[in-house]
């Protein structure tokens, strides 16, 4: 147990002494500075890079849980290392030169199509034929990568998303008796809370794409883990990131219909919405969305551990007429 909370405790201290060194402005090496522009949220010119801080904190005390277990399960993992620094590697660059997106999707699916294919990821397709289980699979992979960058436009709201999420998947591993997967998720929230100490608002720091898609690929890692292991039924992940999902899927439909380009920055997700058009700051939005993350997770564990007194079905409506019901609240006084 101490062991374990030293391993936690590595990932909190690396993530945050890493991000205190890109917010300090007498930072020189890997120095990305964010300039706001018409379709940004902040006013200042920002630091970002902050997603490197993630990563050493997560990759670093990760690798120190592998030296010291002796889980069977634990061979796949080098298939999962290689997609993230994949992801990782790709991300900053665009960061630093702004890299097609015909070049980052084909990235982005290559990876994730080896990682699914051969980190054994792929969950029970038995009712499909397996080429098409493995397009969707893939498919949602990348989207998931993608939406987390999409989401990624605020201070502290995707960190925020990745420490409450990533919980609520170490809690869930908890109770499976799946210490592995539950140890992995809850080093990606310790990390994530490391940097969130600098990009609460006001942002010292931003995580940039080096930060946003790797955390949306380990969303989606653990989400098929979970899934292909059964330690939760396919609509959990769903509801636990609802708040990115149907915020970043409803906007990518609706400019899709518009005829809009869906790769270019713009500023009609919900979030962003809700701080231009109605006047919320940063720290108001971030805690409404947070408590609606919370609570939404919060209704899948209760469902997993309640013994099932109410249907998902009904569970999924209430939540989808709830999202739908804020959804048109905020456009009607838009």
């Amino acid at each position: 147990m101490t062991s374990v909370i030293l391993i936690v405790a590595v990932a909190f201290l690396l993530s945050a002494g890493l991000s205190y060194y890109l917010a300090h402005p007498t930072a020189r090496l890997l120095r990305i500075i964010d300039h706001p522009n018409q379709r940004s949220l902040h006013a200042h010119p920002t630091p970002r890079g902050g997603g490197l801080a993630i990563l050493c904190g997560f990759v670093c005390s990760w690798l120190l849980l592998g030296a010291g277990s002796s889980d069977t399960d634990w061979g796949w993992a080098g298939w999962v290392g290689a997609g993230l620094l994949t992801t990782a590697v790709l991300s900053l660059l665009d960061d630093l030169y702004q890299l097609s997106a015909a070049l980052r999707l084909t990235v982005h699916l290559t990876t994730a199509a080896l990682v699914i294919e051969y980190g054994q990821l792929l969950p029970d397709h038995s009712w499909l034929p397996a080429p098409l289980w493995l397009l969707i699979t893939v498919l949602a992979m990348v989207w998931m990568m993608n939406l987390y960058n999409f989401m990624d436009g605020m201070d502290g709201f995707a960190a925020s998303m990745a420490v409450i999420g990533f919980g609520y998947y170490a809690l869930f591993g908890w109770i499976a008796q799946q210490p592995l997967f539950s140890l992995t998720a809850l080093l990606l929230a310790s990390a994530s809370a490391g940097f969130l100490l600098f990009n609460k608002p006001p942002a010292r720091l931003f995580m940039g794409d080096v930060g946003s898609l790797p955390l949306g690929f380990m969303v989606a890692v653990l989400s098929l883990w979970g899934l292909r292991d059964a330690l939760f039924p396919w609509w959990v992940p769903l509801l636990v990131f609802a708040v990115f999902i149907v915020d970043a899927t409803v906007t990518l439909l609706r400019r899709t219909l518009r005829g809009e380009a869906i790769w270019q920055a713009h500023r009609s997700h919900y979030y962003q919405k809700m701080v231009i058009q109605h006047g919320w700051s940063h720290g108001r939005t971030v805690a409404a969305e947070s408590i609606l993350m919370l609570t939404s997770g919060g209704s899948a564990f209760w469902w997993m551990y309640s013994g099932g007194t109410t249907s998902a079905a009904l569970l999924l409506t209430a939540w989808s007429l709830l999202l739908a019901l804020l959804a048109y609240q905020i456009d009607r006084k838009s």
